[in-house]
């Protein structure tokens, strides 16, 4: 199973990128982090359109969609483990995590995810939404090997 995180916005350095990278190295299915951006001045309604479109074109045909968006449903880790591992064990080729803008996603692009996550009713900034989701792909590796690490 190969994993694609699509973000809307270029990360710099630091803290934030860091911490992605520590978890995304540790992560033993391949995983692409595919950074876009939409340069043109567009209204909001225009732009999260416009990321929806940047977000759909740079993931594998086919992919299982999981978009992060405020709305969505709530998982501990173990239950994002247990659906990892059910679409590792169903053969799934390609799950790709979508995370929009400032805007957030357009309900074109949500009604396309198998699986519309949330992190909670805050609000997180995107760059630290990346390393959180590394961190829980990595929890659940561990998770689904046996290794303690979850409990942590």
């Amino acid at each position: 199973m190969k994993l694609t995180i699509a973000a809307i916005g270029r990360a710099g350095r630091g803290p934030e990128r860091d911490l992605y990278e520590h978890y995304a190295n540790r992560i033993r299915w391949p995983l692409v982090l595919k950074e876009l951006e939409e340069k043109r001045k567009l209204s909001p309604p225009e732009m999260v359109r416009r990321e929806g479109e940047l977000l759909l074109a740079a993931v594998p045909a086919g992919a299982t969609l999981v978009a992060l968006d405020r709305r969505g449903k709530q998982l501990d880790s173990e239950a994002f483990a247990r659906r990892l591992e059910r679409w590792r064990d169903d053969s799934v080729t390609d799950v790709a995590f979508l995370i929009g803008g400032p805007d957030g996603h357009g309900d074109e692009l949500l009604k396309k995810a198998t699986l519309v996550l949330s992190f909670g009713a805050m609000t997180w900034p995107h760059q630290l939404a990346r390393a959180m989701l590394a961190e829980q792909i990595y929890r659940s590796q561990q998770l689904l090997a046996g290794h303690p690490y979850h409990r942590a």
